[in-house]
Order: C-alpha cells, then structure tokens, then sequence
C-alpha cells in the first residue's frame, strides 16, 4: 500500500473513531455534565464573546456583537448525530423567540464547505461560524471537560455564562432557561427606556 493511501486511511480511521466517541459520549453525557464554578463561567464566557471566526461567506464575526441578547452558543459539526438532531428544534426555538432577544450562534468544528451545505440543507436561519480544530480550545474554556459534541452554552443579556449543556439538548428544557431570561432582557430594557 502506497503511503498517500496509508495516510488517507488512518485519516478515515481517525475521523470515525472521533464521530464514534463523541456520539457515546453524546448518550451518556447527562452522567457527566458538570456545573461550572462563578469563575469557570466567567471565564468562559469572556473566552467565547471574544472569540472571532469566519462565517458561510468567509467573513470574520464577532460572538460579541450579539452581546445584549440572550445568546446561546452551539458547538457542533455535520458529522455528529446528536448535533443534526437538535438543530430543527434550534431553528424552531430562532424563529419562536428571536424578535424577543434570543441568538442562537453555532460554531461547527468542521470544514467550511460541508456547513455550508448543511446549512442550506437544513435551513438554518441563524449565524453559523466555522471554526477549526484550533475550537477545541474554546470549548474547554467553556467548560466542556470531556471534549464532546455537542455542546451549548446560554449566555444571558450581561455576558454571563450561565447554563451549559454536553450532549444534545431538548428544546423544552433550554426553553425552561431561555424564556425567564428573555422575560429579565424585557423588563430591563423597559425600565431603562422609562428611566
């Protein structure tokens, strides 16, 4: 066997194994997500919001530029079955609650013209970034310790980091986080406009 098909081959082995962990991983992640301390999820908040990564078109974003909203940030890649599963619901969640203040940004670890076809192919209807293998990083700043997918973060309107989830997440119970939050977003801004 020629050393490009060796190469090819270990690549194709090494991306298999990678998908298969994180989807086992993905189906026990409840047993081990882990509660952040004040200080993780300062810092992982602060690592997120000034995180900066090309969009579909190649443009560099912002994750701050959503500062002010109740953003929640999803890591993903094409590759993932937990992943392609939760997006419907996040578009559902996007369309429900966005005139209200909610973003959803997704980060997919993953090449840049495979997302761009997921996206079109799944419709989605919020900002998606492309990160590199380089994320990994910013997801352990987040607080993801197990290094798996998905993983999502809520971030409220001040930039505080206050929920994360390893592992696909039910619409019904980010919608248990996410409504009082948008609630807290509107009354804020109500006081401040009668002010």
């Amino acid at each position: 066997m020629s050393k490009t098909k060796q190469i090819v081959l270990y690549f194709i082995v090494a991306v298999v194994a990678l998908g298969s962990g994180s989807f086992i991983r993905s189906l026990i992640s409840d047993a081990y997500q882990t509660e952040l301390t004040s200080d993780e999820s300062q810092q992982g908040a602060q690592a997120i919001l000034a995180t900066q990564l090309p969009d579909l078109d190649g443009n560099d974003q912002a994750v701050s530029q959503w500062l002010g909203k109740v953003i929640v940030v999803n890591f993903w890649a094409t590759w993932c079955t937990p992943c392609r599963e939760e997006i419907p619901e996040f578009i559902e969640a996007q369309k429900k609650y966005g005139d209200q203040g909610l973003m959803f940004v997704g980060i997919a670890i993953d090449q840049a013209d495979k997302v761009k076809m997921f996206s079109k192919e799944f419709g989605i209807n919020y900002p998606v970034l492309v990160g590199s293998m380089n994320t990994w990083s910013l997801l352990e700043a987040a607080g993801n310790r197990h290094s798996a997918l998905p993983y999502t973060v809520v971030i409220n309107h001040s930039g505080e980091l206050v929920e994360n989830y390893l592992g696909r997440v039910n619409l019904k119970k980010l919608e248990k986080l996410v409504i009082p939050l948008l609630q807290q977003n509107r009354q804020t801004e109500e006081s401040t406009q009668t002010s």
